[in-house]
């Protein structure tokens, strides 16, 4: 059984392609103060760059799929980085940057449609459903390289605390991605190895497991417990909650133009 895309089913969608201009535009605005507005450059990096993360995402759903068994995965045009192909549009990129823009919490997306009666192999639906969330991480160890190498001499405060505000939704959404929450890809990891009887029970509310994580997350408590838990992440990685806090600052580009203490005059250790 073929398990290939053609060409044509395999090539970047120009949608992409747009959303990596945007980001290279935005991060040449920040690095070089250019933009009238600091705020809204780094907005504009911010958000396009996660935008491209969640289509890395659900690209590494797609091809892993493909290659465990899903032939149909090129037909629906998963294959091309298009967010536009995704089953839902709105879950999958509306409502993420929604959720960044009120709370800056990087909350996963909707899906692409994997016909898993096509592939054999517990460990094959765990790969499919594990892909995604290992691409957010290896997305957060990219971004902040920077930081945990020691390789900041020379960085523009403003692009270091983009980065660090990327880095802090992508570790959120790793971590959110991973808990084993019917509708998560934590649970699609773990479901193949529960009993057929415990997956029929479960299924009915894989639909309101995001909606019930967000709703969770406004907990006071599970906020304060979850972030308390990012922060310690992001400290392993060389983040200070310093640079996280002026990152999400300079992001409300709305709320005006934040007057940040030069970092020189700090000791973040």
């Amino acid at each position: 059984m073929a398990t290939q895309a053609t060409r044509g089913e395999g090539r970047v969608s120009p949608v992409f392609l747009a959303l990596v201009a945007i980001m290279a535009v935005s991060i040449w605005a920040v690095w070089t103060d250019y933009s009238a507005s600091p705020g809204f450059a780094v907005f504009l990096f911010v958000v396009s760059a996660w935008i491209v993360s969640l289509c890395l995402h659900e690209y590494a759903h797609a091809r892993t799929a493909l290659h465990g068994g899903d032939i149909t995965i090129g037909a629906k045009g998963y294959l091309t980085l298009n967010p536009l192909k995704y089953t839902h549009a709105l879950l999958s990129i509306v409502l993420p940057v929604v959720f960044v823009i009120m709370g800056g919490i990087g909350l996963p997306g909707g899906a692409v449609f994997i016909e898993r009666h096509r592939i054999r192999g517990r460990w094959k639906h765990s790969l499919i459903s594990a892909a995604g969330p290992l691409t957010n991480l290896v997305f957060a160890v990219v971004v902040t390289a920077p930081f945990w190498l020691h390789a900041l001499d020379g960085v523009p405060d403003n692009f270091r605390y983009a980065l660090a505000f990327l880095a802090l939704l992508e570790v959120t959404a790793t971590i959110l991605n991973l808990l084993p929450v019917p509708g998560l890809d934590g649970y699609g990891i773990i479901e193949p190895w529960l009993s057929p009887k415990v997956r029929r029970q479960v299924e009915p509310f894989a639909p309101f497991g995001l909606l019930a994580v967000f709703g969770f997350l406004w907990i006071p408590e599970v906020n304060h417990a979850f972030f308390d838990m990012v922060d310690a992440v992001l400290r392993t990685l060389g983040i200070t909650e310093w640079d996280t806090y002026w990152g999400q600052e300079l992001f409300r580009f709305w709320q005006g133009t934040p007057e940040i203490p030069p970092l020189n005059a700090l000791d973040l250790g």
